[in-house]
Parts: structure tokens; C-alpha cells; sequence
């Protein structure tokens, strides 16, 4: 006696539909540009950039612009023409934190890993659409800063052209610079994962150790100055420096580059070590 034979199973559409897309690159920069953008401290720091840097700029050139004429400060002209950033680069800090501390606030870094489980894919994705923001909204900031104070400096026959030395590199490197502090501080929340810690951290390193290391003896304390975060960084964001100590425009943006990097590869390595 013969067994049966069983009936072939039937293929259904269901059966048949493709294994979903792996999450990539473009993906999750797009999830990432989303996430930037849907909450409202985005919108407000960068009004404060704009506030900040192009209006004090504008506000500082005013007042400055007679007493520089009459060659009483003793300081250079084009220092004063991206002194706003000085203040707006704190927003660019605060962005950068939040970029990451957020989601680990909120606990939504685990809905992202579950769509995108590479790290690498998410980091990339986050350091991309941050520094891009940065960059346009830095240029933009010493732009409109340059053309408010400009027209005060121009009254005074101290008025700084796009073709005069340093000025054109100044407006781009603004951009280069706040794009990089926030990877900085991207790279620190990364660590830390708090948002009051690492706006504390970065904004002590920035504006006081970066002050005080000048007072250690000998070269000690000229070297530590000139390798400071952010004065390394800052000076490309400047057509001429109030501090003489600082490195050139390019070299410093160089060393705050590679500090940059060895901080973003030590968070990268937390990150894909650590539990969400």
C-alpha cells in the first residue's frame, strides 16, 4: 500500500515579498535630518547663533567704530568684524550635546539602533547632518554679522571688502568652526550622555581653561594656548587676532581638526561598546 502524496504547498504573496531593505547610509542621515529639525530647541539655537553673532557684531562694531578712527583701542579692525561668534559659538556647543544627549534622555537611541543596528551607520549619519547645519548657519551668522558691522566700519572709512586679506576665509572658516565645536561636543555626549555635563565641560574647556593655561611657566604655558580647542579653532574664523599668540588661521584649524577626530574615535568606541 502506497502512502499518499501530500499536496505542494501554496506559495502566497506573502510568502513570496522581499526581506525589507537593510537600513544604509542615506537612510539614516535622512531619519537623523528628521530628528534634528522635529523638536524646538533646534529652531532656537540657531536664532541665538544669529542673535548672538551677527547682532553683537553689528552692536560692538557700532560702538567701536568712532574710537578705532581716532586710533585709540590699538586693536586691529578686522578682529571686531566676527566678534559675535565669540558668544555664538556657545549655541553651536548646545546643539552638538543635544544632538546625542536627547536621545538618550528620552530613550529614543533604542528605536534608532533598532532601525539602523550599525553604530558606525548612526554616528556618521549624526555627525553629517550636524556639521552641515552648523556650517551653513555659521556662514550665515559672520555674513549677516560682517554686512551690520560693515556699514559701520565703512562710515568711519574702516570698512573691510570681501577681497581684503583673511576676510572671505573668515566667513567660511565660521562655518568650519561651528561645525566643528559641535562634533566636539557631539564626540563629549558620546561619553557623558548628559546634556548640562557636556555644555559644561566643553563651554569650561572653550572659555576658561583655554584663558588660563597661559599663566603656567615658560613655554609651557604659550604652547597650551596656542593648542586649546578653542584657540586653535576660533582663529580661522577671524580676518586678524586679538591674541598674538595664537597659531596661523589654517595650522590652528588643523590641530582643532585632528583634536576633533581623536575625541569623535574615542565616543565612537564608547558607543558601540556601551548598552543603549
Amino acid at each position: 500500500m502506497t502512502a499518499p502524496a501530500l499536496p505542494t504547498p501554496r506559495t502566497t504573496s506573502r510568502d513570496t515579498a522581499p526581506a525589507p531593505a537593510r537600513a544604509g547610509l542615506g537612510r539614516a542621515v535622512h531619519a537623523e535630518w528628521i530628528k534634528l529639525w522635529s523638536v524646538r530647541s533646534t529652531g532656537w539655537s540657531l536664532v541665538a547663533m544669529v542673535a548672538l553673532g551677527a547682532g553683537l557684531t553689528t552692536l560692538v562694531c557700532a560702538l567701536v567704530a568712532p574710537e578705532l578712527a581716532a586710533g585709540g583701542t590699538g586693536e586691529p579692525v578686522g578682529a571686531f568684524i566676527t566678534w559675535g561668534l565669540l558668544f555664538a559659538q556657545v549655541t553651536a556647543v548646545v546643539l552638538g550635546a543635544l544632538v546625542v544627549t536627547g536621545e538618550y534622555g528620552t530613550g529614543m537611541i533604542r528605536a534608532t539602533l533598532a532601525a539602523t543596528p550599525r553604530r558606525g551607520t548612526v554616528l556618521v549619519a549624526k555627525a553629517l547632518v550636524l556639521a552641515g547645519t552648523l556650517f551653513v548657519a555659521g556662514v550665515g551668522t559672520a555674513t549677516l554679522g560682517w554686512l551690520g558691522g560693515n556699514a559701520f566700519l565703512s562710515a568711519e572709512g574702516l570698512g573691510i571688502s570681501l577681497g581684503d586679506d583673511g576676510m572671505l576665509r573668515s566667513l567660511l572658516g565660521s562655518g568650519l568652526y561651528m561645525a566643528g565645536l559641535g562634533l566636539f561636543a557631539m564626540a563629549v555626549g558620546l561619553v557623558l550622555r548628559s546634556t548640562a555635563a557636556v555644555v559644561s565641560v566643553v563651554l569650561a574647556l572653550v572659555f576658561l581653561v583655554g584663558n588660563l593655561v597661559v599663566l603656567l611657566p615658560g613655554a609651557w604655558g604659550e604652547w597650551l594656548t596656542k593648542l586649546m580647542p578653542g584657540n586653535a579653532g576660533s582663529r580661522i574664523a577671524m580676518p586678524e587676532a586679538f591674541n598674538p599668540l595664537l597659531l596661523e588661521p589654517w595650522t590652528g584649524f588643523a590641530v582643532f581638526a585632528a583634536e576633533v577626530a581623536v575625541l569623535l574615535a574615542v565616543g565612537a568606541v564608547v558607543f558601540a561598546r556601551r548598552d543603549a
